[in-house]
């Protein structure tokens, strides 16, 4: 299962062409893809107008859509941010923290093109689509 993260699909429904929106493109219909509703959450608050809010919401919906959050990811999120802090990494984000954790946690692989990942990958174990 890929998990992609919204700066993925924001560069998807965009029409912007980056590696990873070809990936995705590629892999639809090919791959088992899912949202996670905090990437749903992320997508949806940037478009303005309701008709584009309307497309996009409709297209991440035939997707499964996992809850990330919850308190076993929470304290295992906190935990992986502590450990990449001890070696001089900071998360900046925190949702990013819990998308990673949760993927790594369920033994999916993440769509990205958001460096805040790349602690994760190379110290936590996160499987990366490439």
């Amino acid at each position: 299962m890929w998990i992609v993260d919204s700066s993925v699909w924001i560069d998807y429904f965009g029409g912007r062409l980056t590696p990873q929106a070809d990936l995705l493109h590629a892999a639809l219909g090919q791959q088992a893809i899912g949202v996670g509703d905090i990437i749903l959450c992320e997508v949806l608050q940037g478009y303005g107008r309701q008709q584009d809010f309307d497309a996009a919401r409709q297209a991440l919906l035939q997707f499964p859509v996992y809850i990330i959050g919850g308190i076993d990811i929470a304290l295992k999120s906190a935990e992986n941010y502590r450990l990449l802090r001890r070696r001089g990494i900071t998360v900046r984000k925190t949702i990013d923290c819990l998308i990673a954790t949760f993927v790594i946690e369920r033994g999916f692989s993440l769509l990205h093109s958001d460096r805040d990942f790349d602690a994760f990958e190379d110290h936590l174990g996160l499987h990366v689509v490439r």
